[in-house]
């Protein structure tokens, strides 16, 4: 069993910057693929990025790439998400995850976070 904890939302305005933390428990963290999810209020939860066990190859979706950066240290069993030039379209509650066999979308991850609330003002 693998627990993920992520940390470091909060409240930014437009334009502004945050950075997600993700926390996981295990110490085979290097063997799985991660990424983040996030779910707007009000709508469906949609995939934001993802990164290969290595760190070597990231994905995003459209609606974020240029704007957001995921990035991990297999040492500090931690994956991150920098998060710039925010818009108020991406406030959501933003859950990190964790699948064995890593594909760009991370489709059906193994372990999901409790998540963490963003919220952009404008």
């Amino acid at each position: 069993q693998v627990q993920l904890v992520e940390s470091g939302g909060g409240l930014a305005q437009a334009g502004g910057s945050l950075r997600l933390s993700c926390a996981a428990s295990t110490r085979a963290f290097s063997t799985y693929g991660m990424g983040w999810f996030r779910q707007p209020p009000g709508k469906e939860r949609e995939f934001v990025a993802s990164i290969t066990r290595s760190g070597d190859f990231t994905y995003y979706a459209d609606s974020v790439k240029g704007r957001f950066t995921i990035s991990r240290d297999n040492a500090k069993n931690t994956m991150y998400l920098q998060m710039n030039s925010l818009k108020p379209e991406d406030t959501a509650v933003y859950y990190c995850v964790a699948r064995l066999l890593w594909n760009v979308q991370l489709t059906d991850p193994q372990y999901w976070g409790q998540g963490t609330q963003v919220t952009v003002s404008s």
